[in-house]
């Protein structure tokens, strides 16, 4: 059923994301990312205490590619 929309302001929309106003018969997101930090990096919570000396974080991969993800609609 359609529907009236007034006005919309957009500041952002991720690489990740969807925008969407209307009607739809499906929405498929597709999205790749690869991560790399170091030690401690995503510790969470309250009171931590995070002791790195010496961290050092290796990002050679050696493979060629990756996993895709062409059939994933």
């Amino acid at each position: 059923m359609p529907a009236i929309v007034g006005v919309v302001q957009v500041i952002a929309v991720g690489s990740g994301a969807v925008f969407h106003i209307g009607d739809v018969y499906r929405i498929s997101t597709l999205s790749n990312a690869k991560t790399f930090a170091g030690a401690g990096s995503f510790n969470t919570g309250d009171g931590l205490y995070v002791q790195n000396h010496q961290s050092a974080t290796n990002t050679i991969d050696s493979d060629v590619t990756d996993q895709g993800n062409f059939f994933n609609v």
